[in-house]
């Protein structure tokens, strides 16, 4: 069993460590666990952190509410490997660990990737999965020997997440830095502040604060994207599954805009009671930018 350790935040946040598969992860609680009564695990995307769900939560009412810093991101610890079978590994792990039942598993982009691998990993613990925008796309890319990514690569072979700016005095400045800039400019402001307060850790060289989520982390993670055993987990999972997929990606595009879509238009066919939701005027960050529309379909209200 891992070491479970609490520490409350406010009224309504608990903040926790567990080992899970050899790695500490942090996670936050908001609400009670209770016998036979729904929770609600919320993993995030690549690059982000639990606390970018708060905007959402704010509409989940009072349920028993969980989520996630993956490994690598926000407080949990940086140990490799970074790729969907660990993530979705970790995931399993951690609601074995904690006993849950009853649950809404709910994953953003990478978060719908783990979640996938969870809910086929533990049927009988799952009543529904909400998929928002999750990076599985045509099964035809899996094929390929280069990977979507292999297109962004300097010449020295580096991903450009890789090079992306990692220090900041405080969470402040790095509000400023994204404030407005490409698709930051959809998020609600809220959003971005949670980003920015919780997506920082000291640096240990002093004198600042460095992303939670390294640059090299990120970059690996979406170099090392294509898992192609995740059909054969879908193939497995009998229970409602939603997939909310923003404005499709161009087959065209040749420059990074995470802003589109990564999702294959098919995906919710794959699954036994699947369920195509198609919202283009939303972007691939919809959490951030459309959280009450995100809850509704989480408390399966629309």
């Amino acid at each position: 069993m891992g070491l479970l350790i609490a520490m409350v935040l406010n009224d309504v946040c608990r903040e926790n460590y567990l080992q899970v598969n050899g790695v500490e992860l942090c996670w936050f609680e908001w609400g009670e666990h209770k016998k036979n009564e729904q929770t609600i695990v919320l993993v995030h995307a690549t690059g982000f952190h639990a606390r970018c769900w708060d905007q959402t939560i704010k509409y989940l009412g009072d349920n028993h509410i969980v989520a996630l810093d993956m490994r690598g991101h926000g407080r949990s610890g940086k140990m490799e490997p970074y790729n969907g079978a660990s993530f979705g590994g970790d995931v399993t792990a951690f609601i074995d660990l904690l006993d849950l039942n009853n649950i809404v598993g709910v994953g953003h982009s990478m978060g719908g990737l783990a979640m996938t691998h969870a809910a086929a990993n533990l049927p009988d613990r799952f009543s529904r999965v909400v998929l928002v925008d999750p990076v599985i796309m045509n099964p035809e890319l899996y094929a390929l020997v280069e990977t979507h990514h292999d297109q962004f690569l300097n010449g020295s072979g580096q991903h450009p997440i890789a090079r992306r700016r990692n220090f900041f005095i405080d969470a402040e400045s790095m509000f400023e830095n994204f404030e407005g800039r490409g698709s930051y400019g959809s998020w609600k402001v809220e959003a971005l502040h949670d980003y920015c307060e919780y997506g920082l850790l000291p640096d240990p060289d002093g004198g600042g604060y460095v992303l939670a989520c390294p640059p090299r982390v990120e970059a690996s993670i979406y170099m090392g994207s294509s898992s192609l055993d995740i059909f054969d987990k879908i193939s497995r999972i009998k229970i409602p599954v939603t997939v909310l997929r923003a404005r499709q990606r161009s087959a065209e595009q040749k420059e990074m805009d995470f802003s589109q879509s990564p999702t294959w238009d098919q995906l919710a066919s794959k699954f036994h009671d699947g369920r195509d939701v198609s919202l283009p005027e939303l972007t691939h960050f919809m959490p951030m930018q459309a959280p009450e529309l995100v809850a509704e379909y989480i408390l399966g209200t629309k």
